[in-house]
């Protein structure tokens, strides 16, 4: 029997934004990349917050990344800053 880890939710940005406006914990992105490579910067507590992962992307393409375990908690806020990328989906619980 798999292991209950409660609700799972998303949400997605076209721009550097904060994704989730409360605490939660970062379950896993999915992302798509524009023409040149970029990265995605996941932060707690908005754009001058604590960074908790740096992910690079390469160029033209889309990836998954799935956080093992129980997530990257992020206390306050998660805030997701992106470079060359078109969008970032944040699943959270």
């Amino acid at each position: 029997m798999a292991l209950y880890l409660g609700d799972v939710k998303a949400n997605v940005a076209t721009s550097s934004n904060t994704v989730v406006g409360s605490p939660a914990r970062v379950r896993g992105i999915y992302y798509t990349a524009n023409a040149s490579a970029g990265s995605i910067v996941v932060k707690d507590g908005g754009s001058g917050g604590t960074t908790v992962l740096t992910i690079a992307t390469p160029a033209s393409g889309y990836g998954n990344v799935t956080v093992p375990g129980d997530g990257i908690l992020c206390s306050s806020n998660v805030y997701v800053a992106m470079t060359n990328l078109a969008s970032v989906t944040v699943f959270y619980g």
